[in-house]
């Protein structure tokens, strides 16, 4: 994503080339006066100074980030204690599960007192839509066809969240599933999705989408996760698909942000990167009295 220092950066080369040239015609040809080529410099001197001034901007914005993230780590245990108590917490892998990111993701739900995961799925990709045609069978013969994968990765979004009954994931997991731990019995109080493979297309994002915006509709609070190193981020199409991102999850301020967004506070992209458009961590509401 580009910001104003690249922006700014990029016109001035532009002036700067601009004047080069035209100055090397003055030289040549002598038709320029001295009135448009003092113009012209006062032009690159003024958008010298704007890339001066967005430089610092960033430095700025840079060490605000940093303090923030200083506070969040020193206060974590105290900030973070029972803030998912007795919540239950469903993991949502696309692609095969990442111990480092399972560690992370698991670490936060103990330190906010919710505990293992109610279920983890990991799904396999790229899907076959011919195969799964096949093993969609009476009621859920409706959801064949390319056209329909949208509405069965909204079905398989519902029943991930509220278990118990589950005709999709029953049909599907021997397909769909590479690994998996926890049942269905219970319902979920959230959900975190993790990104472990590249964005995929075609039929698969089509399918996806569907998932993300089933979750994101779900009635609970569905968060995507990332590393602050990720190579390929996903936080802009769970962003579009209206879930809630965090980007920097091994790290204490990802993690508390975690918490916090599954135990209900105010829903955006939070974390360090660019993409990350409302802060480092929601807003930090006290716990009610004797929680």
């Amino acid at each position: 994503m580009f910001d104003l220092r690249y922006h700014v950066a990029s016109l001035a080369a532009v002036f700067v080339a601009l004047l080069i040239g035209i100055l090397v015609g003055v030289g040549m040809s002598g038709k320029v006066d001295d009135a448009e080529k003092t113009k012209l410099k006062a032009d690159v001197a003024r958008l010298d100074a704007q890339l001066d001034a967005a430089g610092a901007r960033r430095a700025n914005r840079a060490r605000e980030q940093e303090a923030g993230r200083a506070v969040v780590k020193n206060g974590y245990p105290l900030l973070i204690a029972d803030r998912l108590r007795g919540t239950r917490i469903a993991i949502l892998y696309v692609g095969a599960v990442d111990a480092g990111l399972r560690g992370a993701i698991e670490r936060t739900l103990d330190d906010a007192g919710s505990g293992s995961p109610v279920r983890i799925r990991a799904l396999k990709v790229p899907i076959d839509p011919a195969t799964v045609d096949r093993e969609l069978n009476g009621e859920l013969r409706s959801y064949r066809g390319d056209a329909e994968l949208d509405d069965l990765g909204r079905k398989l979004a519902n029943e991930l969240v509220q278990g118990s009954d589950t005709p999709a994931w029953d049909a599907l997991t021997s397909l769909l599933v590479e690994e998996k731990a926890g049942s269905f019995r219970r319902s979920a109080d959230g959900v975190v999705v993790v990104r472990t493979v590249k964005a995929q297309e075609g039929a698969t994002a089509h399918f996806l989408s569907g998932f993300y915006d089933g979750l994101a509709d779900s009635g609970v609070p569905a968060v995507g996760a990332e590393t602050s190193d990720v190579g390929e981020s996903a936080v802009p199409v769970w962003s579009d698909a209206g879930l809630s991102t965090v980007d920097d999850i091994d790290a204490p301020a990802g993690r508390l942000a975690l918490a916090l967004l599954l135990s209900g506070s105010t829903s955006g992209n939070y974390g360090v990167k660019a993409s990350a458009t409302d802060g480092i961590v929601p807003p930090i509401e006290p716990l009610p009295p004797g929680d």
